[in-house]
């Protein structure tokens, strides 16, 4: 079928822009260590190339108790093979050709978009800037 074809070529290409790495984990409990730490655990969802794009520079500032917070909304984009992908898993970006910014940074999945015939699979996440 045509369009299968021309999809296939789609996805291609737009794996072909995914030349950074990341890690999609879900937190799975708490802990704490020996000085008393909350310490999270994390089961593996997803590891591989992505790509992360800034959307429309949406901000949003919130206030959580006396702390100010700015939260800058991006797009993480992972290829179509990635499922399992849920609002609150966490994406850490481990490596990046062209940004050296962007290592170690972390976001957290706030939407999930789903369409028939998407070229790549794109998360709406959140990152804390402070």
């Amino acid at each position: 079928m045509v369009l299968d074809a021309l999809l296939a070529r789609g996805r291609a290409a737009a794996e072909a822009l995914l030349v950074d790495e990341c890690v999609i984990r879900r937190p799975t409990g708490e802990g704490s260590d020996d000085d008393g730490n909350v310490v999270v655990t994390y089961a593996d969802v997803y590891a591989g190339r992505c790509r992360i794009q800034q959307t429309n520079a949406q901000a949003t500032q919130e206030d959580a108790g006396e702390d100010f917070q700015l939260l800058l909304r991006l797009e993480v984009h992972v290829p179509m093979s990635v499922v399992g992908v849920e609002t609150g898993d966490e994406v850490e970006v481990t490596a990046s050709v062209h940004d050296p910014d962007l290592p170690g940074r972390r976001f957290v999945v706030r939407d999930l978009a789903h369409k028939s015939h998407a070229t790549a699979r794109r998360l709406g996440v959140t990152e804390r800037t402070s």
